[in-house]
């Protein structure tokens, strides 16, 4: 299979900062929409931070990273997709605006073997395939942050994705950037979030009810069942206005009172502590 070089990510939040990072370190030629001039400046650091990152975990030299960021280009307009052999979606966890996209990207990729593939974490991709004229090429392909370090993708087919792109899609994330594959059927979550989701709500509402603080639930699961972080410190990492938006996700396909999302996050998301990316959630970041 003849695998896809010009690759197109539209958005440069931490996930699509990771996605073009790995994409560029695999010898790709990259190119990102970003929604501003404003918007480019902060993904180039975003992504010149994740390669810094990589050097100093060894997992690069200077000379790789220097060629990688030589392959990364930015623009402001989505137009400038046209070219591209694959598109990952990676904007905010907003299904409206997910969807104009697709629109957006529909009309402007004109080649049918190009794949449009969303980082959604929760929303169904058939929603998101029926915004365009090609359903059959939309297909999911959910990373994991921080992209460049874990190994897993979940690939979400949706009833309408044809052979193509679920080949090609499979394909890239195994032979070109080396991630470990798992597939899920298409439904709010997925598979990694619906076991996940659960868990992180669970540890909110025993803060909520005043049962333990923050710190003593993180170091319970850390210090006693051996999990790398705490729920309540993976949810700050995560971003809690999204946990927020996939557990509504969830709860609004599913119905199990489990996935409502607790008022404790929902006022959190409300006053703007969203976790590590505004410096303040369950925990303190400076």
């Amino acid at each position: 299979m003849n695998q896809p070089r010009k690759i197109g990510v539209v958005g440069c939040g931490l996930m699509g900062a990771g996605i073009a990072d790995v994409c560029a370190r695999a010898g790709l030629d990259v190119r990102i929409a970003a929604q501003s001039p404003g918007a480019v400046g902060r993904g180039l650091d975003r992504v010149a931070r994740s390669m810094g990152q990589g050097v100093r975990k060894g997992l690069l030299t200077p000379d790789e990273r220097d060629a990688a960021m030589a392959r990364v280009s930015f623009t402001t307009e989505l137009k400038e997709l046209a070219d591209r052999e694959l598109v990952f979606e990676a904007v905010p966890e907003d299904e409206a605006l997910k969807l104009h996209v697709f629109g957006e990207l529909d009309k402007i990729i004109e080649d049918p073997r190009v794949v449009l593939a969303s980082n959604t974490s929760s929303i169904p991709i058939i929603r998101l395939a029926r915004a365009t004229s090609r359903p059959e090429r939309v297909i999911g392909v959910h990373f994991f942050s921080p992209v460049p370090l874990l190994p897993l993708v979940e690939l979400v087919a949706s009833l309408l994705t044809g052979e193509h792109a679920r080949a090609t899609a499979a394909s890239f994330v195994t032979d070109v950037l080396g991630k470990e594959v798992i597939r899920s059927q298409d439904r709010a979550g997925f598979l990694i979030n619906t076991l996940l989701i659960p868990y992180l709500l669970s540890a909110m509402r025993m803060v909520e009810s005043g049962f333990a603080d923050a710190e003593t639930v993180d170091k319970g699961m850390t210090l006693g069942c051996g999990h790398p972080v705490g729920p309540l410190r993976l949810a700050d990492l995560i971003g809690l206005d999204t946990v927020n938006s996939i557990a509504s996700a969830l709860y609004q396909e599913l119905k199990q009172p489990q996935l409502a999302p607790p008022p404790i996050l929902l006022r959190m998301v409300e006053g703007g502590l969203l976790g590590k990316k505004t410096g303040r959630g369950f925990h303190a970041y400076v």
